[in-house]
């Protein structure tokens, strides 16, 4: 699993920009530095150097260097970094100087954190908390991951985890002192089959959260629904500001989904554009008709649009639905939740902050401790474990397997089982240098 390779990456964008920063982690780290630099700064401050090229001895930059000894640094290796003049020749000829020096090679995407988690220095949920932030839109995505890369998830699975190996170990004592007169197996499972009920309504708890996590990370999703020419796309158009989709009075115009990502008091809302619902024989419109209605099972708020003259159609499933009246400037007619007009901008304040009020319900603020779906398959199959002791009591060697996949379940979630298969996933969708 380890890698004995030093690794180098720019760790700030691409471009010109005033600095560039470039990290270096692992074994060879001080001797870049030196060869680099020409003697090893003071430890963990910025220090002015000269940089020159160890094959020529020409200089590179100047610039300010930083040497980070391990194991305390956040890869648990030796590490430098390089702050450089931003301009992208002179950041071209320091990596290659880097790329000529033996035992050296450019790292991937999500290296430097991946050696975090490898050598302990972080868990796997912290570094899925690194790649949320890298990723957050809004502030209660941001506040999301924050908590988990302060180790809130870790933290908890860890104390769960603790309290079910003493149950493990609790278990096997009793099976490998099965013939010692003073261990009552009775009371022992009874004790153990309690602790067990209580690590299990723990767990049960965190996940009866309605997803809220998961759904944070992804947006809430809004589906505008409704009959052609209700005014779906012009309305989708005045709330983002910008003519995202195409109107027209032609029915059918909008075949396919089209998204808009809103950011409405620090909560990530997709709002989702459909085709109108209609008996069509045009296949093509049909699908995109078939495609809204999957989208409308699936999202956590469907808008209704009314048009003058019309009736809100029924809509089925679990999907939260507001009826809304459009062109509410040619009709004030009622008999829906609200009224807009995107051509004057009439109700779309209050439709705004109905959306807002829904997804504060849904997605909460930034506080649930489950935000992958990784996370919850592996907690609900430590559920299932533990579901299955009470019906093995009298039988530890049952009541032990069990409890051995229960830790393991929960190790999976923090990385401390199974973990190179997650790594590869995880890291895949980070940047280089990170």
């Amino acid at each position: 699993m380890h890698d004995s390779s030093t690794l180098f990456a720019p760790a700030s964008g691409f471009g010109r920009a005033a600095i560039a920063v470039i990290r270096i982690s692992g074994p060879a780290a001080a001797g870049v530095l030196v060869a680099l630099a020409g003697t090893l700064p003071t430890p963990r401050r910025l220090s002015l150097r000269t940089l020159r090229d160890p094959a020529d001895g020409m200089m590179l930059d100047k610039g300010m260097v930083a040497w980070m000894p391990g194991p305390d640094t956040v890869t648990g290796e030796d590490m430098a970094e390089l702050h450089l003049h931003g301009g992208v020749a002179v950041r071209a000829g320091v990596i290659r100087a880097l790329t000529a020096f033996p035992g050296c090679r450019a790292a991937e995407a999500g290296a430097f954190t991946r050696r975090a988690v490898l050598n302990g220095r972080m868990d796997l949920t912290e570094a899925e908390g690194v790649a949320d932030l890298i990723e957050a839109d809004t502030e209660a995505q941001r506040l999301q991951a924050l908590r988990q890369l302060d180790g809130a998830l870790g933290r908890q699975v860890a104390a769960w985890r603790e309290e079910a190996i003493d149950c493990l170990a609790a278990t096997e004592a009793a099976l490998d002192f099965a013939d010692e007169g003073d261990i009552d197996d009775a009371v022992l499972d009874r004790a153990v089959l309690a602790r067990a009920a209580r690590l299990r309504t723990a767990i049960s708890a965190a996940l009866a959260d309605g997803r809220r996590g998961e759904r944070l990370r992804e947006g809430f999703q809004v589906v505008l629904a409704g009959p052609p020419n209700a005014g779906k796309s012009t309305l989708l158009n005045a709330i983002s500001r910008r003519d995202a989709a195409i109107v027209s009075p032609v029915p059918g115009t909008t075949r396919d989904a089209i998204e808009v990502r809103l950011d409405l008091g620090g909560l990530p809302v997709m709002l989702v554009d459909t085709a109108g619902l209609r008996e069509t024989s045009d296949p093509v419109e049909a699908e995109g008709i078939a495609r809204t209605r999957r989208r409308m099972a699936e999202a956590d708020l469907v808008l209704m649009l009314v048009p003058p003259g019309a009736a809100s159609e029924e809509v089925s499933g679990t999907s939260r639905v507001l009826c809304v009246r459009t062109k509410a400037d040619l009709d004030a007619a009622p008999g829906a939740d609200l009224a807009v007009s995107a051509l004057t901008g009439q109700g779309l304040l209050l439709l705004l902050d109905a959306i807002t009020a829904e997804a504060e319900v849904a997605l909460g603020g930034g506080d649930a401790l489950v935000t992958r779906e990784r996370h919850r398959d592996a907690l609900e199959r430590c559920v299932a474990h533990l579901d299955r002791l009470p019906a093995a009591t009298g039988m530890p060697e049952l009541v032990a397997e069990d409890l051995r996949l229960a830790v393991r379940a929960l190790g999976e979630v923090g990385g401390q089982v199974g973990i190179e298969e997650v790594l590869d996933r995880l890291f895949s969708g980070f940047c280089i240098g990170k």
